[in-house]
């Protein structure tokens, strides 16, 4: 199982779309991921194996941290090629 973590400005307006989409991308699949959505701020304490987000967040994250900018939270096509490109 996957941990992907999606973070926006409070975590429960674009965060929750992405993490929604990205829900829909693995189960057609067949691939098993635990999402959640978050705040920005929560985000430099997490663990999880993937995070997604926009640049405009990039300074929160800790080197450490595997994770990916995307510019469309709701574009399918471009969400599912950034996944397979990342997991």
């Amino acid at each position: 199982m996957i941990k992907v973590v999606t973070v926006c400005g409070n975590g429960i307006g674009s965060s929750l779309m992405l993490k929604l989409k990205l829900e829909e991308i693995a189960k057609e699949n067949q691939i098993e991921i635990d999402a959640e959505s978050i705040d920005s701020n929560a985000a430099a304490g997490k663990v999880a194996d993937l995070f997604v987000t926009v640049k405009e967040f990039a300074d929160v994250f800790k080197d450490n941290q595997k994770v990916v900018f995307t510019r469309s939270y709701m574009n399918k096509k471009k969400l599912k090629k950034m996944y397979y490109q990342h997991c």
